[in-house]
């Protein structure tokens, strides 16, 4: 491990603290390093909090601490004034002599922006460093920034035969409690999550977040092609109703690009197993998240109910039992070049980024209208 590792994996180990906190903005952690010490730390809170690289010079013992030392940041330095001010000046004027960052910002419109101005200023400048590990703090972010839709994850709880539910007259439940409370730190990590409308009838769920401290609830978003469900549904009851969304008369990519529009960055797809199937077939889904089962179900609904046009091969492919379930994820191979240590699961990621934080901040509820109604 060289120097700048070292340093960079601290940075890292310092951004998962913001894992949850942030959204819409990305998880970032920073450290400052003078004769070979850390003298400064600091991680992004929350939206609309100073940046990692501000909550690092603050921690400093006083003002001329950072003449000459070196700052590693696990993204590209912001060079824009939003909420907050550009880090880029920050940097500059607190005499900062070298910034070595992780890696660079995937919003087109910004990647590489603030190293030029750093190198402009004089200062000295590493990039990639430890890149792909700092790249997979953020894989939802990264995506929306690089392509404009939302990061989709497919979530199933199936039986061994590949079925959703069981025969009538026995138990609704397919996974273990385990397995579903697992589960729940899915629902947590993402901005919205979708199902199909029979799903609604037939199940009638909650589509809450339950059992994790301080999450938010996402948004609900029905799929009915073919007509609304029920007034008297769960989710037009209860005290998040004011999140549910029905999209009628839209395919399921054009749900999608609307909930871009509205500034949702992932969205986890539940099922059933038409809408799954669909959502296959149209190559939508990122990422897999599959819960099966010790028993055969026999029931008359499989997991993917379409054929896809082109079978979907999964990279990066990562397994662990939950209870007495299996738990399989791994990211859907879109191009043939496409490489498994590109994607999130890389071992040496020291949060498991995927494994969202367990104790979350509130996040701002705050929407752009777009011709998705709520109801």
């Amino acid at each position: 491990m060289t120097r700048d590792e070292k340093f960079m994996r601290e940075a890292i180990r310092l951004a998962c603290k913001g894992h949850g906190h942030t959204r819409p903005n990305p998880a970032v952690g920073c450290v400052i390093v003078k004769d070979g010490r850390i003298i400064g730390r600091g991680w992004h809170r929350r939206a609309g909090a100073p940046h990692a690289e501000i909550e690092a010079l603050r921690s400093l013992k006083n003002s001329r601490a950072a003449l000459g030392a070196t700052l590693y940041v696990t993204l590209e330095p912001c060079s824009t004034r939003g909420r907050t001010g550009p880090c880029t000046e920050a940097l500059i004027a607190a005499g900062v002599a070298r910034v070595v960052a992780g890696a660079i910002d995937p919003n087109p419109k910004h990647r590489g922006r603030g190293l030029r101005i750093l190198r402009k200023a004089g200062l000295a400048l590493t990039s990639g460093v430890l890149d792909k590990e700092c790249a997979a703090l953020n894989p939802e972010f990264n995506h929306f920034m690089s392509t404009g839709r939302p990061w989709v994850v497919a979530k199933c709880g199936m039986s061994l035969d590949g079925r959703l539910s069981r025969p009538p007259g026995e138990s609704q439940w397919i996974t273990s409690k385990a397995a579903r409370a697992d589960a729940m730190k899915l629902r947590a990590r993402v901005d919205a999550m979708l199902v199909g409308a029979n799903t609604v009838r037939t199940d009638d769920p909650a589509l809450t977040v339950r059992g994790i401290r301080g999450a938010a609830q996402p948004w609900r978003v029905i799929w009915a092609p073919r007509g609304r469900p029920p007034a008297k549904s769960k989710v037009f009851k209860d005290r998040w109703r004011h999140k549910t969304i029905v999209a009628t008369n839209q395919t399921l990519k054009g749900v999608l690009r609307d909930l871009a529009k509205r500034g949702i960055q992932s969205v986890l797809v539940e099922g059933g197993g038409h809408t799954l199937g669909q959502l296959f077939k149209e190559s939508l889904a990122d990422e897999v998240t599959f819960y099966i089962a010790p028993l055969l179900a026999g029931g008359p609904i499989p997991a993917v109910g379409s054929r896809p046009a082109k079978v979907p091969q999964i990279v990066s492919a990562h397994w662990e039992k939950i209870g007495q379930c299996l738990k399989v994820r791994g990211i859907v191979q879109k191009q043939r070049k496409q490489s498994a240590k590109n994607f999130p699961f890389c071992e040496k990621n020291p949060c498991r980024v995927l494994n969202v934080c367990t104790t979350l901040a509130s996040r701002n509820n705050s929407v752009t209208q777009t011709n998705l109604k709520p109801s």
